[in-house]
């Protein structure tokens, strides 16, 4: 009777544990965040042009945010979105940006979770 009881108590055990992970696991993929970046570089040139790889980029990432052009020459903005879409975002203005800029620094700042998305859809801002 006492191994059985073992037995029960580590599979009883071994559930929990799979449980809390698989919870674990479906609340980081739910998990939203927000950060800011400012992007320097050649990067406004043709500025609409460039503007618009960078919405098309968050659309298609399924972000929500917003882009602009500064008089420092630099781009800020921010992204909201599930956490590895954001990152994936973070990635691209980082490392690729439209096909004619060059990306010399990347700053985000302001990163935090978020309950719900504060903006809906990416667009830029004049």
């Amino acid at each position: 009777i006492r191994v059985k009881n073992k037995v029960h108590s580590l599979r009883d055990m071994f559930l929990c544990l799979l449980f809390f992970c698989l919870l674990h696991g479906l609340m980081a993929q739910n998990k939203l965040t927000s950060v800011d970046f400012e992007i320097f570089g050649n990067v406004q040139g043709r500025s609409h042009d460039r503007m618009n790889y960078t919405e098309d980029q968050g659309r298609s990432l399924g972000v929500s945010g917003w882009v602009k052009n500064t008089r420092q020459g630099t781009v800020v903005g921010q992204i909201q979105g599930p956490e590895d879409q954001v990152k994936e975002m973070k990635f691209w203005l980082k490392n690729v940006g439209s096909p004619s800029s060059r990306i010399d620094r990347a700053v985000f700042s302001n990163e935090r979770d978020i309950p719900k998305l504060e903006l809906q859809g990416f667009c830029t801002r004049y």
